[in-house]
């Protein structure tokens, strides 16, 4: 061989091992661009879709907004997780794409490929042995949190960003630094915001580094700061990250944290990740999933190994750390951030206090856990190293080996379920429960199709997304990572008043959930609209009975009819675990376990009757912060003035509320009972310093009794 042909083949080996590994975890059906029927669930489903709706949407300036997905709820396709790197690159030829098209699989291979490249080039400034760096190189393809990522979160795999800025952070002689930083940084910004964070952090330590070690001026530094945060915003301007305000719902900081056990821990949500080593109970309970970090038993074992070098002394660890205090410092952050307040120590747990606005900061990034990222890939090149440089050639080549075979048939255990899942049958379509010939013809006269009560991640989401996309219609039945309370709450006001006036966008196309059919059905206009129960969905479709393109097969029901009924005598509940929800009208939050808070300054509940009723017993709690010493209630039926109750404890409030015979006739003429609630002291957490809750609460509903 010419030294040009080995240069190529030692250059192409990465590469082919990164291939390789692609095909032994993820298979080759992934690659099919039409097959997507390992998308059809969960987040993967949103992923896909975000891009359905992008693909299909006209250019907008930023080009990442994507309002069909959403409508009035509509986010930047960042917040589908559609990663919009690959969606930029796409869509200007969608019309030459087949339908279906998905790019994620060849996301995955290119996943595979640079965690390869990558690591060989990190490896590579260890050692110049060819066959230490491919065995080495493979160790970083089997990492657990990278693998178990890929059937459930598609933009999380790209762990080759976390690793290519190490490799950044870490280069001696780093040439064209500016142009290297920058384009890392802009395809993190354009895969996940977790990545840019992580890459961020890196960067800056790098950035400040190069200052204090006299290779960077400080103007030079300036420079680069201030560009490299301009193209970053740039990027995430057109990615739509600023598409929600402010008020992006968000929380969980502290819940989906790193235990500090977690390196040896091979169990998580996902299953377990080792055939020989068992799950130490109290290290994954709910949302610890983000904070997977397991090394595997391979690297564990070469861990032992590096320990005992790094006791023998002469790896000159130690000195390459003194060299390098802030990367060193950048990861200490990194790991505190990633454990959270809530320090745990597997079963073993310790909160201490941070100040709202703190906690509020770092919802931001929610799942710490997953900030650990870097600081995991730097355990791995810390072992790596001091295998290396504390043994002969060949004998490191020999642990590195035994590891890599450890590594590859223990996580077997995991990484096989991940293939399982990645190599279903393949499909170019899922099952859909909208089956009716109705569906067909409404696609084809309504432009939109709306989710009521407007909501994230809404019942059945999935299908009516996935029917809009086949269709081409805009919809806010969608999952989306963040959501702007501001807009939630003015597309909540203005459907409220649609079903209180009975008068419904002519071009949309309405699903009604349990709340909005108990709001809606005293208002339908029976005589234009369609009412119906298809497919077990509730429709109705505005101007429907006078279309005459439209399909009329589908049967006419009672509004009416579909309202709960309660037995006289009967109790009912309103927490969770109950139907109680099911009553509710306007005015009420998520049920809980206990029950339900009213929301706004007043709040319905309704339900037939199936005998005279003559009076009604609440059991309630009352929202009484500090300083706020009573809830007025002024209570109604069927729009009759009943009585006003004064709320003046927390818990155990009873209201007994008699109905008149004017009352009950109204009911009876009706055909339902509504109980109407008006509370002049609603008052917010937040006004209180209670927290960022701005719901005007005033009274939480436990129980119902009909005598």
């Amino acid at each position: 061989m010419t030294d040009s042909v080995k240069r190529l083949a030692i250059n192409l080996l990465p590469l082919l091992i990164g291939v390789m590994a692609f095909f032994i975890v993820i298979g080759p059906r992934a690659l099919n661009p039409q097959n997507i029927a390992w998308l059809g669930n969960g987040d993967p489903a949103t992923h896909y879709l975000g891009w359905v709706f992008f693909r299909q949407s006209p250019w907008t300036f930023p080009i990442g907004l994507n309002p069909s997905y959403g409508l009035e709820l509509g986010n930047g396709i960042i917040f589908s997780d559609s990663n919009p790197l690959l969606a930029f690159v796409f869509k200007p030829f969608a019309s030459l794409l087949p339908t279906p098209f998905q790019y994620f699989g060849l996301w995955f291979l290119a996943c595979f490929v640079l965690q390869a490249w990558f690591a060989w080039k990190v490896v590579g400034l260890m050692t110049s042995h060819v066959a230490v760096r491919a065995v080495s190189t493979a160790l970083f393809l089997f990492a657990p949190p990278m693998l178990m990522r890929l059937p459930f979160h598609l933009s999380l795999g790209g762990h080759f960003l976390v690793l290519a800025s190490l490799y950044l952070g870490l280069h001696p002689q780093l040439r064209h630094r500016r142009l290297a930083w920058g384009s890392l940084l802009a395809l993190a910004a354009l895969v996940h915001a977790y990545f840019l964070a992580m890459v961020a952090a890196i960067w800056i330590a790098d950035l400040a580094a190069g200052y204090f070690r006299k290779k960077l001026t400080l103007q030079s530094a300036a420079i680069e700061l201030i560009g490299l945060f301009s193209l970053v915003s740039f990027c995430c301007w057109q990615a739509g990250y600023f598409s929600v305000g402010g008020g992006a719902v968000s929380d969980g900081f502290g819940m989906y944290a790193m235990n500090l056990l977690s390196l040896i821990d091979p169990g998580n949500w996902s299953g377990q990740w080792s055939y020989i080593l068992k799950d130490i109970p109290g290290v994954q309970g709910y949302g610890d999933g983000e904070g997977f970090l397991f090394l595997g038993l391979g690297l564990i074992t070469l861990g032992i190994c590096a320990l005992v070098g790094l006791l023998q002394g002469n790896t000159g660890f130690a000195r390459r750390l003194g060299h390098r205090p802030i990367l060193v410092a950048a990861l200490v952050g990194l790991s505190l951030f990633s454990i959270s307040n809530n320090v745990a120590l597997g079963s073993l747990e310790w909160t201490y206090p941070l100040p709202a606005w703190v906690i509020s900061v770092a919802n931001i990034f929610r799942a710490s856990g997953r900030m650990f990222w870097p600081v995991y890939y730097a355990i791995i090149i810390a072992i790596i190293f001091l295998v290396i440089r504390a043994n002969t050639p060949r004998t490191a080549l020999s642990l590195l080996s035994l590891a890599l075979l450890i590594q590859v048939l223990d996580t077997h255990a995991g990484w096989v379920g991940v293939r399982k899942q990645l190599m279903v049958a393949p499909a170019s379509k899922w099952a859909s429960p909208m089956v009716d010939p109705f569906w067909e013809s409404a696609a084809a006269h309504y432009r939109k199709i709306r989710w009521i009560v407007p909501q994230n991640l809404s019942p059945k989401w999935m299908a009516v997304a996935d029917f809009a996309g086949a269709h081409g219609l805009a919809t806010n039945a969608v999952y989306l990572g963040r959501m702007d309370t501001a807009s939630w709450i003015e597309s909540e006001q203005e459907t409220a008043r649609a079903m209180a006036s009975g008068k419904y966008d002519a071009d949309s196309l309405y699903l009604l959930d349990e709340r909005a059919l108990i709001q809606s059905v005293r208002n339908v206009d029976t005589q234009k609209d369609l009412f119906a129960r298809i497919d077990g969905f509730t429709v109705l479709a505005p101007g429907w009975k006078q279309c005459g393109t439209c399909l009329q097969a589908a049967s006419q029901i009672d509004p009416l009819e579909l309202v709960p009924a309660i037995e006289p005598g009967q109790k009912t509940l309103f927490n969770d675990a109950s139907l109680g929800g099911r009553l509710l009208a306007k005015g009420w939050s998520e049920t809980e376990p206990w029950g339900t808070w009213s929301k706004s300054p007043d709040a319905e509940v309704m339900f037939r009757v199936l005998a005279p009723v003559h009076s009604l017993r609440l059991e309630a709690t009352a929202f009484l912060p500090p300083g706020h010493e009573r809830q007025r209630v002024v209570i109604s039926i069927n729009d009759m003035p009943a009585i006003t109750a004064q709320l003046e404890q927390a818990d155990g409030n009873l209201i007994e509320i008699p109905l008149t015979a004017e009352m009950q006739e109204r009911v009876s003429s009706q055909g339902v009972l509504r109980l109407q609630m008006q509370f002049a002291d609603a008052v917010s957490p937040k006004q209180f310093g209670l927290g960022p809750d701005v719901r005007q609460l005033a009274l939480g509903l436990k129980t119902l009794t009909v005598n």
